[in-house]
């Protein structure tokens, strides 16, 4: 059993609050470069550093070698995280240099998301539905298969979906409240009506189970007191779910992940723009801000190139040249 965390110990750690302090201030989560940061500095603790500025770049490459990172993304993470904690404190005043001399590892070309059609979007909620109860998972089928449908056809991040409270559905709106999400902002997400019926019919199951919830309680959950958790939802969809579906991937496109349900229904919007005539580019930002996004730069991410967007964009670039043709 982990030791319980009691605060930074080593001679960084009150630069390192401060930074986490001033990053939360302005409304960055900053959980995982929390979780990097508290094993740094332990690192530092062990190794009896005695003042910020005895920390070396040797120190620095000790510490990456003693993390185990075998690819150029998670390698440049850890890198790109001390180091931003060193460029911080250096204009702050609280350290003269960065001892951060590692380069990032050359990474290769971009995974490319796998895109779920409705067809085997389908397929994975009837699997999800069939999935059998275990000891510590009652209505597990049920659960999942409604966890899936909202990740799917609503583009939610699967930690927005596990923290979803039975308030934060307003039954006569059709929407989902979406707290404190990645950016640390809230935001009403619109559902339509066969959500609304499988909202509804889960959530008859689950007062069937545990009873009638208060609105704090949590929507998904399988001892009626706490939420289903993000990694359940993640090994799930990885270990019993994506093997029945016996998927053939495109080359070039790497084994699905369940964050490419928010992909595929970020691709499903700019396809349904671009079939009925939308201007796409001019509505964008509704869609940046349907997901949760700070602006639509950071939702171009997931207009991953396919097939069909290539199809459309081709289609709507010749109807554009045909209308611009001088006529004979």
């Amino acid at each position: 059993m982990k030791p319980r965390w009691d605060g930074f110990k080593s001679a960084l750690g009150p630069g390192i609050r401060q930074y986490l302090t001033a990053k939360r201030a302005v409304g960055c989560k900053f959980s995982g470069e929390d979780r990097v940061l508290r094993v740094f500095d332990r690192f530092l603790a062990e190794q009896g550093i005695g003042a910020p500025e005895t920390i070396t770049p040797e120190l620095i490459e000790a510490f990456m070698a003693s993390r185990r990172r075998t690819t150029p993304v998670s390698f440049n993470d850890l890198l790109g995280t001390v180091r931003r904690l060193f460029e911080w404190l250096m204009i702050h005043g609280l350290v003269e240099q960065c001892p951060v001399r590692l380069k990032p590892r050359r990474a290769s070309a971009r995974r490319i998301p796998f895109i779920f059609d409705v067809g085997q979007a389908r397929r994975l909620l009837e699997a999800a539905g069939r999935l059998p109860d275990k000891p510590r998972g009652p209505v597990r089928g049920p659960t999942y298969r409604v966890v899936l449908a909202i990740l799917y056809s609503l583009g939610l991040r699967i930690g927005e979906a596990s923290r979803l409270l039975i308030g934060d559905i307003d039954w006569d709106r059709r929407t989902l409240l979406i707290r404190n999400s990645k950016f640390g902002k809230s935001r009403l997400v619109p559902f339509g009506p066969r959500l609304y019926q499988a909202l509804r019919e889960y959530l008859d199951l689950r007062t069937r189970h545990w009873g009638t919830a208060s609105v704090e309680e949590p929507l998904f959950t399988f001892n009626g007191r706490t939420p289903v958790s993000p990694n359940s939802i993640r090994n799930t969809f990885h270990e019993d779910l994506l093997p029945q579906l016996k998927l053939e991937l495109p080359e070039g496109i790497g084994r699905p992940r369940i964050h490419d349900l928010r992909h595929s229904f970020a691709v499903g919007v700019l396809l349904r723009w671009y079939r009925t005539g939308v201007d796409a580019s001019a509505r964008l930002h509704y869609l940046s801000t349907f997901l949760g996004h700070v602006n639509p730069e950071t939702t171009a991410v997931y207009l991953t190139i396919t097939a069909d967007l290539l199809q459309e964009a081709n289609r709507r670039f010749e109807s554009f040249a045909r209308a611009s043709e001088p006529s004979p």
